[in-house]
């Protein structure tokens, strides 16, 4: 949807940030919503603070990732970092081998360099059931237990450089902040629609009534004439637009939303941590033990409640292209 600009987020540091980066940054705030609103006077001025804003928090955000865990086609028995993250050495090697940001990267420009860099997003899923456990020398069965399992992998912003792919996933934060503004915009332009609909087709209905003499009812009738009860619906549903916004304001309005997540982007998008202790078996236990290590989980989530485990991964070029060999 959205151009990849590759100027923006070229070399940053949080906090200072050279102008030509702002003005790309408010450029591609409106691109990504809507154009129109360089037509509102001073749309730049209005944008800049969280704009600005904006920037401090996906810099902050990608930069908090720990650096790139090495992972090697034989690493899934002995990385204790990894090996929770698929179901066996085979899953691995066939999610390697079919990612096609990964096969991109490879057909691409930086497939010539030594390893590549790239962020690993996974979903992860908690299963209750029943199993066997051992308290003691006592084995017991039908024990609730929790399995933990990773489905949806997916390897991002693939890059021969480190800083590259944070730099790339730098602007996908942004965008993803705009993506957000872009859909309450619509909800807005969706309720304004909607309720001109209903206005036209009341005031449509009134003229008729009137046209056909309606407001004349018997004196004393206790019923409300059909006339007044359109008349009160349309006042119901100008007032709602005002609210919405009138004609002359609503790119206003829309501005207004794009500065508002822009500046409370941490409300849409924030970074977590989640320890978990599983056992070789994927099942989540209470208490590191030989057989069950401790992982620290890097987590992404956003207002839409969704949360997605991610951690930076370096992979051998040349093992990658033997996957595909």
């Amino acid at each position: 949807m959205l151009r990849f600009l590759q100027s923006i987020f070229g070399s940053v540091e949080q906090g200072r940030y050279p102008e030509s980066l702002v003005k790309e940054a408010i450029e591609r705030a409106v691109d990504g919503t809507d154009p129109w609103l360089r037509a509102v006077s001073g749309y730049k001025k209005k944008l800049r603070p969280a704009v600005v804003r904006a920037i401090d928090h996906v810099v902050a955000l990608v930069n908090g990732l720990p650096p790139p865990i090495a992972v090697g086609l034989e690493s899934y028995d002995s990385d204790l970092r990894i090996k929770p993250f698929f179901m066996s050495t085979a899953e691995m090697r066939q999610i390697f081998a079919g990612d096609r940001n990964l096969t991109d990267f490879l057909k691409g420009p930086g497939g010539g360099a030594s390893h590549v860099i790239a962020l690993l997003v996974m979903e992860k899923q908690e299963r209750v059931g029943f199993g066997v456990a051992l308290s003691g020398d006592v084995v017991m069965h039908d024990v609730p237990q929790v399995t933990v399992s990773f489905v949806g992998h997916r390897l991002i912003d693939p890059s021969e450089d480190e800083q590259k792919t944070r730099r790339q996933l730098m602007r996908r934060a942004y965008d993803h902040l705009l993506g957000i503004a872009l859909g309450a915009i619509t909800i807005v332009k969706g309720e304004r629609e909607d309720l001109e609909r209903r206005r036209a087709l009341l005031q449509s209905k009134l003229e008729l009534l009137q046209r056909g003499g309606w407001g004349f009812d018997e004196a004393g009738s206790d019923e409300k004439p059909h006339s007044a009860v359109l008349e009160e619906q349309l006042a119901q549903i100008e007032t709602k637009l005002d609210e919405v916004g009138g004609d002359d304001r609503m790119l206003d309005v829309y501005l207004g939303i794009v500065a508002d997540v822009l500046d409370r982007a941490g409300e849409y998008l924030w970074s977590g941590q989640e320890t978990l202790i599983v056992d070789r078996l994927g099942i989540k236990r209470s208490e590191p033990a030989d057989d069950a290590s401790e992982l620290t989980l890097g987590v992404l989530h956003n207002a839409a409640g969704q949360s997605r485990v991610v951690t930076l991964v370096a992979l051998s070029v040349e093992e990658l292209r033997s996957l595909q060999g």
